[in-house]
Protein backbone atom coordinates (compact mmCIF):
# COMPACT_ATOMS: atom_id res chain seq x y z
CA UNK A 1 0.00 0.00 0.00
CA UNK A 2 1.35 3.40 -0.96
CA UNK A 3 1.85 5.98 1.82
CA UNK A 4 -0.22 9.14 1.41
CA UNK A 5 1.60 12.27 0.23
CA UNK A 6 0.04 15.63 1.11
CA UNK A 7 0.86 18.33 -1.42
CA UNK A 8 0.51 21.95 -0.29
CA UNK A 9 -0.02 24.63 -2.94
CA UNK A 10 -0.71 28.29 -2.14
CA UNK A 11 -2.90 29.95 -4.76
CA UNK A 12 -2.83 33.67 -5.47
CA UNK A 13 -3.76 35.10 -8.87
CA UNK A 14 -2.88 31.93 -10.76
CA UNK A 15 -5.78 31.59 -13.19
CA UNK A 16 -3.34 31.26 -16.12
CA UNK A 17 -1.25 28.51 -14.58
CA UNK A 18 -3.11 26.49 -11.95
CA UNK A 19 -4.85 24.13 -14.40
CA UNK A 20 -1.57 22.78 -15.80
CA UNK A 21 -0.17 22.49 -12.28
CA UNK A 22 -3.16 20.40 -11.21
CA UNK A 23 -2.81 18.35 -14.40
CA UNK A 24 0.81 17.57 -13.54
CA UNK A 25 -0.26 16.25 -10.13
CA UNK A 26 -3.09 14.16 -11.54
CA UNK A 27 -0.64 12.71 -14.09
CA UNK A 28 1.56 11.25 -11.35
CA UNK A 29 2.33 7.53 -11.60
CA UNK A 30 2.15 7.53 -7.79
CA UNK A 31 -1.56 7.75 -6.98
CA UNK A 32 -1.72 8.04 -3.17
CA UNK A 33 -1.75 11.82 -2.81
CA UNK A 34 -3.95 14.70 -1.73
CA UNK A 35 -3.56 18.17 -3.20
CA UNK A 36 -4.36 21.01 -0.79
CA UNK A 37 -4.98 24.20 -2.75
CA UNK A 38 -4.94 27.08 -0.27
CA UNK A 39 -6.62 30.04 -1.95
CA UNK A 40 -5.21 33.24 -0.53
CA UNK A 41 -7.54 36.03 -1.61
CA UNK A 42 -6.91 36.03 -5.36
CA UNK A 43 -8.17 39.02 -7.31
CA UNK A 44 -8.49 37.05 -10.56
CA UNK A 45 -10.59 34.01 -11.46
CA UNK A 46 -8.41 31.40 -9.73
CA UNK A 47 -11.26 30.11 -7.54
CA UNK A 48 -13.64 29.77 -10.48
CA UNK A 49 -10.99 27.97 -12.53
CA UNK A 50 -10.31 25.51 -9.69
CA UNK A 51 -13.98 24.86 -8.97
CA UNK A 52 -14.70 24.21 -12.63
CA UNK A 53 -11.73 21.84 -12.77
CA UNK A 54 -12.96 19.93 -9.72
CA UNK A 55 -16.44 19.68 -11.19
CA UNK A 56 -15.13 18.40 -14.51
CA UNK A 57 -12.63 15.90 -13.11
CA UNK A 58 -14.49 14.80 -9.99
CA UNK A 59 -11.11 14.15 -8.39
CA UNK A 60 -11.77 14.06 -4.65
CA UNK A 61 -8.05 13.98 -3.91
CA UNK A 62 -7.96 17.73 -4.60
CA UNK A 63 -9.19 19.98 -1.79
CA UNK A 64 -9.82 23.70 -2.12
CA UNK A 65 -9.20 25.61 1.11
CA UNK A 66 -10.18 29.27 1.09
CA UNK A 67 -8.48 31.73 3.42
CA UNK A 68 -10.69 34.53 4.73
CA UNK A 69 -8.20 37.16 3.58
CA UNK A 70 -4.85 37.42 1.85
CA UNK A 71 -2.05 36.57 4.26
CA UNK A 72 0.86 35.68 2.01
CA UNK A 73 2.50 32.43 0.94
CA UNK A 74 3.84 31.50 4.38
CA UNK A 75 0.42 31.63 6.04
CA UNK A 76 -1.13 29.76 3.13
CA UNK A 77 1.46 26.99 3.30
CA UNK A 78 1.11 26.79 7.08
CA UNK A 79 -2.65 26.36 6.72
CA UNK A 80 -2.09 23.59 4.21
CA UNK A 81 0.34 21.80 6.52
CA UNK A 82 -2.23 21.90 9.34
CA UNK A 83 -4.81 20.31 7.05
CA UNK A 84 -2.43 17.63 5.73
CA UNK A 85 -3.30 14.00 6.43
CA UNK A 86 -0.39 12.22 4.76
CA UNK A 87 2.78 10.46 5.89
CA UNK A 88 4.80 12.70 3.58
CA UNK A 89 4.48 16.40 2.93
CA UNK A 90 5.44 18.00 -0.39
CA UNK A 91 5.27 21.59 -1.58
CA UNK A 92 4.30 22.67 -5.08
CA UNK A 93 4.02 26.30 -6.14
CA UNK A 94 0.90 26.94 -8.19
CA UNK A 95 2.73 27.83 -11.39
CA UNK A 96 5.30 25.03 -11.33
CA UNK A 97 5.05 21.56 -12.84
CA UNK A 98 6.11 18.04 -11.87
CA UNK A 99 7.25 15.24 -14.14
CA UNK A 100 4.99 12.19 -14.07
CA UNK A 101 7.34 10.10 -11.86
CA UNK A 102 8.24 12.84 -9.38
CA UNK A 103 6.33 11.49 -6.40
CA UNK A 104 7.09 7.83 -7.17
CA UNK A 105 10.83 8.45 -7.37
CA UNK A 106 11.04 10.78 -4.39
CA UNK A 107 8.97 8.59 -2.06
CA UNK A 108 11.14 5.61 -3.00
CA UNK A 109 14.23 7.74 -2.37
CA UNK A 110 12.91 8.73 1.06
CA UNK A 111 12.19 5.12 1.94
CA UNK A 112 15.56 3.84 0.74
CA UNK A 113 17.62 6.54 2.48
CA UNK A 114 15.45 6.97 5.56
CA UNK A 115 15.60 10.71 4.91
CA UNK A 116 13.37 13.05 6.89
CA UNK A 117 14.02 15.92 4.44
CA UNK A 118 14.70 15.57 0.72
CA UNK A 119 14.80 17.68 -2.42
CA UNK A 120 15.38 17.08 -6.13
CA UNK A 121 16.90 18.64 -9.21
CA UNK A 122 14.81 20.86 -11.44
CA UNK A 123 14.69 22.66 -14.77
CA UNK A 124 13.91 26.27 -15.57
CA UNK A 125 10.84 26.64 -17.80
CA UNK A 126 9.21 29.42 -19.81
CA UNK A 127 5.78 30.94 -19.24
CA UNK A 128 4.15 28.02 -21.06
CA UNK A 129 5.88 25.46 -18.87
CA UNK A 130 8.30 24.31 -21.56
CA UNK A 131 11.72 23.30 -20.27
CA UNK A 132 14.52 25.65 -21.26
CA UNK A 133 17.28 23.05 -21.01
CA UNK A 134 18.87 24.69 -17.95
CA UNK A 135 18.84 21.93 -15.35
CA UNK A 136 19.92 22.53 -11.77
CA UNK A 137 21.93 19.64 -10.38
CA UNK A 138 21.80 19.04 -6.64
CA UNK A 139 24.29 17.56 -4.16
CA UNK A 140 23.61 14.22 -2.48
CA UNK A 141 23.42 15.83 0.95
CA UNK A 142 23.37 19.32 2.47
CA UNK A 143 23.95 20.25 6.10
CA UNK A 144 23.30 23.57 7.81
CA UNK A 145 26.69 25.12 7.11
CA UNK A 146 26.54 24.22 3.44
CA UNK A 147 22.92 25.38 3.10
CA UNK A 148 23.89 28.86 4.27
CA UNK A 149 26.15 29.13 1.21
CA UNK A 150 23.95 27.25 -1.25
CA UNK A 151 20.21 27.96 -1.63
CA UNK A 152 19.76 25.25 -4.24
CA UNK A 153 16.87 23.70 -2.30
CA UNK A 154 13.86 24.77 -4.37
CA UNK A 155 10.43 24.74 -2.71
CA UNK A 156 8.58 22.71 -5.35
CA UNK A 157 11.13 19.89 -4.98
CA UNK A 158 10.98 19.51 -1.18
CA UNK A 159 9.47 16.57 0.69
CA UNK A 160 9.33 15.88 4.44
CA UNK A 161 8.58 12.70 6.38
CA UNK A 162 6.01 13.76 8.99
CA UNK A 163 6.81 10.72 11.12
CA UNK A 164 10.29 12.12 11.66
CA UNK A 165 9.59 15.85 11.61
CA UNK A 166 6.26 16.82 13.23
CA UNK A 167 4.03 19.45 11.70
CA UNK A 168 4.70 22.02 14.40
CA UNK A 169 8.35 22.05 13.34
CA UNK A 170 7.35 22.92 9.77
CA UNK A 171 5.61 26.22 10.40
CA UNK A 172 7.14 28.78 8.05
CA UNK A 173 8.13 32.10 9.63
CA UNK A 174 6.26 35.19 8.47
CA UNK A 175 9.24 36.78 6.75
CA UNK A 176 10.38 37.10 3.16
CA UNK A 177 12.06 33.95 1.78
CA UNK A 178 10.15 32.03 4.43
CA UNK A 179 10.86 28.72 2.70
CA UNK A 180 14.64 29.10 2.86
CA UNK A 181 14.35 30.24 6.49
CA UNK A 182 12.47 27.03 7.28
CA UNK A 183 15.05 24.81 5.57
CA UNK A 184 17.83 26.51 7.57
CA UNK A 185 15.94 26.18 10.84
CA UNK A 186 15.46 22.43 10.35
CA UNK A 187 19.07 21.89 9.32
CA UNK A 188 20.32 24.01 12.23
CA UNK A 189 18.92 21.32 14.53
CA UNK A 190 21.46 18.88 13.12
CA UNK A 191 19.38 17.23 10.43
CA UNK A 192 20.54 16.66 6.87
CA UNK A 193 18.72 17.30 3.60
CA UNK A 194 19.20 14.55 1.01
CA UNK A 195 19.31 15.45 -2.66
CA UNK A 196 17.87 13.28 -5.43
CA UNK A 197 19.86 14.49 -8.43
CA UNK A 198 17.18 14.00 -11.06
CA UNK A 199 15.26 16.64 -12.99
CA UNK A 200 11.72 16.09 -11.65
CA UNK A 201 10.35 19.65 -11.54
CA UNK A 202 9.89 22.48 -14.01
CA UNK A 203 10.32 25.90 -12.42
CA UNK A 204 8.26 28.35 -14.41
CA UNK A 205 10.15 31.64 -14.43
CA UNK A 206 7.35 33.86 -15.77
CA UNK A 207 7.39 37.07 -13.78
CA UNK A 208 10.09 35.71 -11.46
CA UNK A 209 13.26 36.69 -13.26
CA UNK A 210 13.00 40.43 -13.76
CA UNK A 211 15.95 42.61 -12.72
CA UNK A 212 13.91 44.15 -9.91
CA UNK A 213 13.24 40.69 -8.52
CA UNK A 214 16.96 39.89 -8.58
CA UNK A 215 17.62 42.94 -6.42
CA UNK A 216 14.83 41.85 -4.11
CA UNK A 217 16.39 38.37 -3.86
CA UNK A 218 19.65 39.97 -2.75
CA UNK A 219 17.85 41.95 -0.05
CA UNK A 220 16.00 38.87 1.14
CA UNK A 221 19.02 36.63 1.49
CA UNK A 222 20.98 39.35 3.28
CA UNK A 223 18.11 39.89 5.73
CA UNK A 224 17.94 36.15 6.36
CA UNK A 225 21.60 36.10 7.36
CA UNK A 226 21.33 39.18 9.54
CA UNK A 227 17.89 38.73 11.12
CA UNK A 228 16.74 35.12 10.87
CA UNK A 229 20.18 33.64 11.60
CA UNK A 230 21.51 36.52 13.70
CA UNK A 231 24.87 36.64 11.90
CA UNK A 232 27.32 39.50 12.11
CA UNK A 233 28.25 41.56 9.08
CA UNK A 234 31.46 39.69 8.30
CA UNK A 235 29.88 36.26 8.58
CA UNK A 236 26.92 37.41 6.51
CA UNK A 237 29.20 38.80 3.82
CA UNK A 238 31.24 35.56 3.75
CA UNK A 239 28.18 33.37 3.19
CA UNK A 240 26.58 35.88 0.84
CA UNK A 241 29.55 35.70 -1.55
CA UNK A 242 29.14 31.93 -1.89
CA UNK A 243 25.38 32.32 -2.36
CA UNK A 244 25.81 34.95 -5.08
CA UNK A 245 28.27 32.89 -7.13
CA UNK A 246 26.10 29.78 -6.98
CA UNK A 247 22.92 31.72 -7.72
CA UNK A 248 24.49 33.10 -10.90
CA UNK A 249 25.76 29.67 -11.97
CA UNK A 250 22.26 28.22 -11.67
CA UNK A 251 20.92 30.75 -14.15
CA UNK A 252 23.57 30.80 -16.87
Amino acid sequence: MQPLVSIVTPVYNLEKFITKTMDSVRAQSFEAWELLLVEDGSKDESVSVIRKYLEETGDERIRLIIQEKNGGAARARNRGVKEARGRYLAYLDGDDLWTADKLKKQVRFMEETGAAFSFTGYEFADENGRGLGKIVRVPSVIDYKEALKNTTIFTSTVMFDLKQIPKEKLEMPLIKSEDTALWWRILREGRLAYGLDENLVRYRRAGKSLSSNKLEAVRRIWNLYRKAEGMGILSSAYHFCFWAVRAVKRRI
